[in-house]
């Protein structure tokens, strides 16, 4: 069984030594994910259980513990290479599509300019000769400006005012002066597919955040303690009988106790054991979801992009049109042949790069409407938490009742797997002796 990678990154924040209910707070994990994950890593990575006198249950790690897991498992090996080689290959796709829109631009901008000049000069042949001068001499600049060998740097505007171009600089570093990610060519990319979701990570966002609720009202909580991290409560009877927290009874081994009024609170065992004082951490009101963004690229990276892009549709349409009838590309043969036959590609890029970015936009739009809907509901909990009426602050005053820390510290244990059962008895040879002697006394008695 490959060790999971949440619950590794989860021994390493709590410093390698860790209880079922300290790995499934940090990482949100279910109670018994967490459990089988735990003495899986501890089997394959040579960790070692300490047993507490009240028999609970510390999982103590190797700091290299990595290193050996690395050593013993390939899927490991390869999963780290894979990540390297992804990250490497994925760049790459960001930018192709930024190095495709130039690309097309280059080829229509060319097979025009070829065109033009290759009907003009056979304009020019049957014309007078003076004229023929004179046009002769009209058209030498224009296929001089498209293959001069500074042509990508009609791409960076203002390249020739010196103030602008150090302007540019000092803006591609933040306010911390560290450098900003996004190049032209990711920015593309960016303006044609977004940046991913930005609640890649909602729910381990939500339950991280749950338990760690529960571990700050000491493993014993109420519904509405909970409510602003969930989504939809349900209606009637489900909200009625708080259903709604039966996910988080499940996931972290939770269970119902019931007031002498009634009212239902709800205690974690498994999240009051730790391996030191739990002091209360920062956790936000209410789970709030980001909203989506059209683009993170700014506003001159879009409208450059946005600019090229119609460039590159309206030369399509012009290139089309010169190539209608198929005369041309026969007459001059070569790459104007080969771009007749690309042609379709080179319109279906030009159309998609204007048309996708648009209907991504307002699709952008009312998936935001729903976020802040979502937003404004888990907020409005919070609002009737904070406001809470007399019913509600006595069940809020009889969770109090169950809650409770065992801290599981070294001078506790009662047996560990770091020493053999010979070691352990004769380092606890006195307090083995004043228990047996306090038996005694207590049978005397």
């Amino acid at each position: 069984m490959t060790p999971n990678p949440v619950i590794m990154t989860a021994v390493e924040n709590l410093d390698y030594r860790v209880t079922v209910g300290d790995v499934a707070a940090k990482a949100g994990l279910d109670v018994k994910v967490a459990e089988q994950g735990l003495l899986a890593l501890a089997t394959d990575a040579g960790g070692h259980l300490q047993v507490s006198e009240a028999g609970e249950i510390a999982y103590l790690f190797p700091k290299n513990f990595r290193g050996i897991l690395r050593n013993k498992f390939w899927r490991l090996r390869w999963r780290e290479w894979w990540e390297k080689v992804w990250r490497v290959l994925f760049y790459l796709i960001r930018i192709s599509f930024g190095i495709l829109l130039i690309l097309s631009l280059v080829i229509i901008l060319v097979a025009i300019a070829i065109i033009v000049i290759s009907l003009n000069s056979s304009g020019d042949r049957n014309d007078s000769g003076g004229r023929s001068n004179n046009s002769g001499g009209g058209m030498i600049f224009f296929p001089g400006f498209w293959f001069n060998p500074n042509w990508f740097l009609w791409f960076d505007w203002g390249y020739y005012d010196r103030p602008y171009r150090y302007q540019r600089q000092r803006q591609k570093y933040n306010s911390q002066g560290q450098k900003n990610g996004m190049n032209f060519f990711e920015a593309v990319f960016s303006f044609l597919f977004g940046d991913g979701n930005p609640n890649y990570n909602l729910d381990e966002r939500r339950w991280q955040a749950i338990a760690t609720v529960i571990k700050n009202n000491q493993g014993a909580v109420v519904a509405e303690q909970i409510a602003p991290y969930l989504d939809d409560l349900g209606k009637g009877y489900a909200l009625e009988y708080e259903e709604y927290v039966l996910p988080v009874l499940t996931r972290f081994n939770g269970r119902p106790e019931v007031s002498p009024e009634g009212q239902i609170v709800y205690h974690f065992p498994e999240l009051q054991t730790t391996v030191k004082e739990w002091n209360s951490q920062p956790v936000s009101a209410f789970l709030k979801e980001k909203l989506w963004r059209f683009s993170e690229a700014n506003s001159g990276q879009i409208m450059l992009a946005t600019g090229l892009g119609a460039v590159n549709f309206v030369g399509a349409l012009v290139l089309g049109s010169l190539l209608e009838d198929g005369t041309v590309a026969a007459q001059i043969g070569g790459f104007i042949s080969f771009v007749e036959v690309i042609y379709p590609l080179l319109l279906v890029y030009g159309v998609g790069f204007l048309v996708l970015p648009l209907i991504r936009y307002f699709w952008v739009q009312w998936r935001n409407g729903k976020v802040e809907t979502r937003n404004q509901q888990r907020q409005k909990r919070v609002i009737t938490l904070n406001q809470a009426d007399r019913q509600l602050k006595q069940k809020i005053e009889y969770a109090k009742k169950f809650a409770s820390e065992t801290i599981i510290g070294r001078e506790s244990l009662a047996y560990t797997t770091e020493k053999s059962i010979l070691e352990q008895e004769a380092e606890q040879a006195d307090k083995i002796d004043g228990e047996w002697q306090k038996r005694l006394n207590q049978s005397d008695g």
